[in-house]
């Protein structure tokens, strides 16, 4: 079996690196509200060598499942560390800008299968459950959510999904949502013992209970990949 790039990278670093838990720091601490705490995580984010630019994506993205008064106070914060910063003469690499998205895109068709690439699935699966019961909920997922966000190609998706995961983390109720994002994380190539890793970085940042609740859902989502 030929392993891509990103599983290769997964099987040779079986523990997250140093960007990759800033990664799960930024989000988690963008979800929950804990601004003081963001505030040191985006220090240290930019030590580990993410750019001002993917900082900047974590906040874009995590609207789409923080809410826009979450994601607008990470971008205030960030505003806030990166003019102490500039003051202080610290210059960080501001990284690559996405690409537009083409002319004609057909987003629905681009979103859809987006999400089935995540899912592991070849195909686009018929639509069911809520997609049917709200097929405008189901639009917007596609277009602006899986097309709009995932086209920008200034994050890779692997990233995208660890940002997702740790958000979730932080906040009560979302186990459904973490199950399908924890599938999508190791889809991605993210390896069990990266998986479990994640899990201590957010009993130690941002709690046991949380990462309590987010074993038991990853414990799941481990037993039905190994059926």
């Amino acid at each position: 079996m030929c392993l891509s790039s990103s599983e290769v990278q997964a099987e040779e670093n079986p523990l997250l690196n140093a960007r990759q838990k800033s990664i799960v720091a930024i989000a988690a601490f963008t979800a929950n509200g804990d601004l003081a705490k963001l505030k040191t995580a985006f220090s240290e984010g930019l030590a580990t060598g993410l750019t001002v630019n993917e900082i900047k994506e974590i906040l874009i993205q995590l609207y789409a499942y923080t809410g826009f008064p979450r994601s607008l106070n990470g971008i205030n914060t960030f505003m806030t560390v990166m003019e102490e910063r500039q003051r202080n003469g610290i210059r960080d690499e501001p990284g690559k800008e996405a690409s537009p998205m083409p002319p004609g895109l057909d987003r629905d068709r681009y979103g859809a299968e987006t999400r089935a690439k995540l899912g592991g699935n070849a195909t686009i699966p018929p639509p069911g459950g809520y997609q049917l019961f709200a097929p405008a909920v189901d639009s917007f997922l596609k277009e602006h959510l899986f097309a709009d966000i995932f086209y920008r190609d200034n994050f890779d998706w692997q990233s995208r999904e660890l940002a997702t995961i740790s958000a979730l983390a932080a906040m009560k109720g979302t186990e459904g949502q973490q199950r399908f994002h924890f599938n999508a994380a190791m889809n991605m190539g993210l390896s069990e013992g990266q998986m479990a890793d994640f899990l201590s970085v957010i009993a130690a940042q941002v709690g046991q209970a949380e990462a309590d609740v987010s074993k038991k859902v990853l414990d799941s989502v481990l037993n039905g990949r190994k059926k």
